[in-house]
């Protein structure tokens, strides 16, 4: 079992779906709350439509995305408190239950977890694929 990550910050659509197909990624886990964007080609309706052309599934679940005072945590840089608040957020029953569905997903088929920041090390997804990692012992590559 795979399982990746990755993060479109200074990427184009097109070098995303590259990366997602070199890889082998069958599906992808959008793990952000709001699944917008300013950048063209990653708000959820056109992503998804463009993966699905590409031959990828898409699956947003909401319930693993960070809450806002995570997100603007994280975008100061102070990736400590964006981790003890999104660990508060993982003991919800609705991130309890999207961290089960991601986990069957990721189990099913290679998936890679998606979201914006480019570097996994001050990401959530990051905390999420350990927590997959921990439950099923699968690798996990940050593309």
């Amino acid at each position: 079992m795979r399982l990746a990550t990755i993060g479109y910050e200074s990427a184009t659509l097109a070098e995303v779906i590259a990366k997602l197909r070199a890889a082998g990624v069958a599906v992808v886990i959008d793990v952000r709350a709001v699944a917008a964007s300013r950048r063209a080609g990653f708000s959820k309706t056109m992503l998804r439509a463009s993966l699905e052309e590409a031959g990828i599934g898409y699956e947003h679940l909401r319930g693993l995305g960070t809450p806002k005072p995570g997100r603007e945590a994280a975008r100061k840089g102070r990736i400590d408190e964006m981790e003890e608040i999104f660990a508060a957020h993982m003991a919800t029953p609705e991130a309890q239950d999207a961290l089960a569905l991601a986990t069957q997903i990721a189990s099913e088929r290679p998936a890679a977890l998606l979201c914006y920041e480019a570097c996994a090390a001050g990401c959530h997804r990051r905390i999420v694929a350990g927590l997959i990692r921990d439950a099923t012992g699968c690798d996990v590559t940050d593309l």
